[in-house]
């Protein structure tokens, strides 16, 4: 018998936070539960790299993957395309199709957001201050083989003004561009019901003050269900559960 052809593995890293870890496994089953072909999910925590870099340099930033989500490429040994995705996002649709963008020509590819915040604070009194490409870097898609500057001295020793703004990418023209859809901001951006994947930037819906905020936080609430589910747990709770967040 023919073996079937082999199908090409996706790697996607999510910025791993212990404040809200339910956040990073609710992003990873809506993955999972989305995608039609194989994807490797792989997360981006500081206590797993302490053998090879270290963020003392740096004392700014809301949550413990600002800076090491630049990683990817050498955690992918600079070979083929990466994803990196915050955690407090959680997908909508196949994961293929934001891998189906890649343009061999660009060293990464991300949502190029153009807007300012409407809240001065987020998640558990974090500042939101505006800044040049804010949010630029929470969906990045990484050609790898053109991110070789990305090294764990280079991460360790830059600005977040440099990595964030996409400096190291070679210039703007190398910088590609992901449909909008694929980084949607909920409570920053009106409804849009043809979002890919939501990003709940100002706070994940796990945080009491962003329970019910958001035209999405029911559909997060859904999905961390789904990553809590068993067989042995759905009569007991499931669908009274879901029925209760649905009618929010």
């Amino acid at each position: 018998m023919a073996l079937p052809t082999p199908t090409e593995t996706l790697h996607v890293f999510i910025g791993y936070d212990p404040r809200e870890a339910i956040a990073y496994h609710t992003m990873a089953n809506s993955i999972i539960r989305h995608s039609t072909v194989p994807v490797a999910i792989h997360p981006i925590a500081l206590q797993n790299f302490k053998s090879f870099y270290s963020d003392d340099g740096h004392t700014d930033g809301s949550n413990q993957f600002i800076y090491s989500r630049f990683l990817v490429p050498y955690l992918s040994n600079y070979e083929g395309w990466s994803l990196f995705v915050d955690g407090d996002m959680i997908v909508r649709d196949d994961i293929k199709k934001l891998f189906d963008e890649r343009d061999t020509s660009k060293s990464v590819m991300v949502v190029q957001h153009d807007y300012k915040t409407k809240m001065t604070e987020k998640y558990l009194g974090a500042k939101n201050e505006d800044y040049p490409r804010k949010n630029w870097s929470s969906v990045m898609l990484f050609n790898n083989a053109r991110c070789k500057q990305l090294t764990p001295q280079f991460v360790a020793d830059s600005t977040g003004a440099e990595l964030h703004r996409l400096n190291w990418a070679g210039g703007d023209r190398f910088i590609g561009e992901l449909p909008s859809t694929w980084n949607h901001l909920d409570l920053e951006y009106d409804f849009d019901p043809n979002a890919q994947l939501v990003h709940f930037t100002l706070g994940t819906p796990c945080f009491g003050e962003f329970a019910t905020a958001g035209s999405f936080a029911a559909e997060w609430h859904r999905e961390r269900m789904y990553t809590d589910y068993s067989m042995q747990n759905h009569d007991m709770f499931w669908k009274d559960a879901e029925e209760e967040w649905l009618n929010k």
